[in-house]
């Protein structure tokens, strides 16, 4: 393909000098949230020296309109001339500077994040298209704007940079050392393990981006001699002790893709390297595609597809972009880098085809206002109007539970916090305000599923509380709540109605040594089977063999005393979070009935993939 497009290239420009291009209506993004950039980068000295010609063609700079000219070998005469346009919302030629895009598309990122607001850049396009030197520039540029101090207010300022690898990450400013990219329980995407380093100048800044460049995986590649092998991702964390929240902004330099042509010439490193980043980079675009369908469903009512933002670790880190469920303020730039070289017309129309999805998002646009049933988005006015209305009787006063904060802030309080601040309402019960703090819990796992629970909570007054159980909802399909669909069952003491899955709190025993060990706050277990029903060589976690009883134990049995019943039991472990569990499904022990204290309604969060209580 590259001869042909060699010995033709004069009929390539005689081709590219009469072509007329088609007027394009000007069209404006029609989300404020985003914007979508394409940089074209100069012909470099290999394409010259080659032969190519140019084959990207920026129209006025104020269209945004961008063509593109390819060679076409028709079988049945000379070749023929095939042109595509595509357009941005911001468009840079050869002959702008890298300092000109910072003005005119980052610097407002700025005082976004300074204030709270999550700020995303990222640069992507083909292998050799000027991405990593266009994002280093801008992270130099951040550096000399953050440490200036012209933006009001007094902040930390965190750093950490780290390097994506297919479903690998690992921190650039720790060695390399690997990390996870995990889900909160509020849905914010978390590096775990990384460590964050915090800056106090321009100075510290700058040692912190080259240190992480030194240590970013670079390999020579068919078109580009130190081609980026990864991702690599600056998050900048902002501080504010006053308000105590965080602001972030993201610097992203994705891997490039490759051709196939350019894969062809690869050992099995280069090709694996390339297959795991081609991957996440399909993902990337599963992604553009189902935000753009999803803004377009919300238009017409329809059901919304799915964007499978968890398939790789790329797009976790960029889930703030692509979830239509996000609760945080986002302000997204894209920056399409295009490679202008007759010989890349495919991958550089990839580049912008892919630009022109991402551009028609409305997810701002479409927001009529906050959702009443999503805690996390409520203000101040709408937290306390909702306190008033469903915390029970005697009413919690929303003034001394939440003077200031927003829905989203008092979910951040500590348990023992929210209790104590429910406590300073004459006449509160401690068992009401544990209720009422999982009432508002239930209504923000509801809403980051996406649907409403199989138990409703309601606060009472004294020391009790009730559920009100709404059959068919998503609780009976998926199962994600530990309590019995029978709803007929919870007017039986739980020790009739045993049964696997359920789960109880224990009190301690004198003849018990089985669970000793636990901390008391977490003395919990996942009823498995009855003990008879295991092996009779299977021991629990004291090494007592599972199905051994006393004569004791026998007796009560037999006259049909439940206390003597035995159960195999699996434990419920802290998490790494406040008020999360862990099930340790390999940590059994066997426990009678006498042993239990009462049932427990545990939750499953999937994107924390923690167990929360309930009630």
């Amino acid at each position: 393909m590259d001869r042909f497009l060699l010995d033709n290239a004069a009929l390539y420009r005689t081709l590219v000098k009469g072509f007329k291009p088609t007027p394009v209506p000007r069209s404006t993004s029609t989300s404020s949230d985003i914007i979508v950039s394409a940089r074209v980068r100069p012909l470099i000295d290999e394409d010259v020296e080659a032969g190519f010609p140019s084959a990207v063609f920026p129209r006025s700079l104020g269209t945004g309109v961008v063509d593109i000219h390819d060679l076409y070998n028709h079988p049945r005469g000379r070749p023929i001339l095939k042109s595509s346009n595509y357009q941005v919302d911001r468009l840079f030629d050869s002959q702008t500077t890298t300092e000109e895009i910072y003005e005119n598309l980052v610097v407002d990122l700025l005082p976004f994040t300074w204030n709270g607001g999550i700020g995303t850049l990222f640069a992507y396009g083909q292998t050799g298209s000027g991405k990593t030197f266009t994002v280093s520039r801008i992270e130099q540029l951040v550096a000399e704007s953050l440490m200036k101090g012209n933006l009001e207010g007094e902040r930390r300022i965190y750093m950490t940079i780290i390097d994506l690898g297919g479903n690998s990450a690992y921190d650039l400013l720790n060695e390399r050392e690997p990390i996870s990219i995990l889900e909160d329980s509020f849905g914010v995407t978390q590096l775990a393990g990384a460590v964050e380093h915090i800056v106090k100048d321009e100075h510290d800044m700058m040692s912190l981006i080259m240190r992480a460049a030194s240590f970013r995986r670079t390999a020579p590649t068919f078109k580009n001699d130190a081609s980026s092998r990864s991702h690599a991702i600056c998050r900048i964390r902002i501080y504010n002790p006053v308000t105590d929240s965080d602001g972030y902004l993201y610097l992203i330099d994705l891997a490039g893709s490759e051709a196939a042509r350019d894969v062809a010439v690869h050992g099995a490193d280069r090709m694996r390297e390339t297959r795991e980043i081609n991957i996440s980079l399909s993902v990337l675009k599963d992604c553009i595609r189902g935000k753009v369908q999803s803004d377009r469903s919300a238009k017409s009512r329809q059901k919304k597809p799915h964007i499978p933002f968890r398939s790789s670790a790329l797009t976790k880190v960029l889930k703030h972009v692509f979830d239509p469920n996000s609760s945080r303020s986002c302000k997204t730039v894209v920056i399409a880098c295009v490679n202008p070289s007759l010989a890349d017309t495919g991958p550089s129309k990839n580049t912008l085809r892919y630009a022109e999805l991402l551009r028609v998002q409305t997810s701002a646009s479409n927001k009529t206002g906050p959702d009443l049933k999503a805690p996390m988005l409520w203000t101040n006015a709408q937290l306390k109007s909702w306190i008033s209305k469903n915390s029970g009787t005697p009413s919690i006063s929303p003034t001394l539970l939440a003077p200031t904060e927003s829905g989203a802030q008092l979910l951040h309080l500590p348990s023992a916090d929210f209790e104590s601040r429910c406590l300073k309402t004459p006449g509160v019960s401690i068992a009401q305000a544990g209720a009422f703090r999982s009432k508002i819990w239930q209504l923000h796992v509801d809403s980051q599923h996406g649907g409403s629970s199989l138990t409703k909570i309601v606060a009472k007054s004294g020391d009790s509380t009730e559920a009100e159980t709404t059959p068919g909802s998503f609780g009976s399909l998926n199962r994600w709540s530990s309590r019995d669909l029978n709803p007929n069952a919870t007017g039986l003491p739980f020790q009739e109605r045993i049964r696997p899955g359920m789960v109880v709190s224990l009190k301690q025993h004198p003849e018990s040594t089985s669970i000793d060990s636990q901390p008391e706050n977490t003395k919990m277990v996942v009823i498995l089977c009855p003990s008879e029903a295991a092996p009779s060589d299977v021991k629990d976690r004291p090494g007592d063999m599972t199905n051994s009883k006393s004569n004791k134990q026998a007796d009560m049995e037999e006259i049909g005393d439940p206390r003597g019943k035995r159960f195999l039991c699996a434990m419920l472990m802290p998490g790494l979070t406040a008020d999360a569990y862990e099930l340790n499904i390999w940590s059994q022990a066997v426990i009678d009935v006498n042993m239990m204290e009462k049932e427990v309604i545990i939750e499953y969060d999937a994107g924390t993939r923690y167990y929360y209580v309930c009630l």
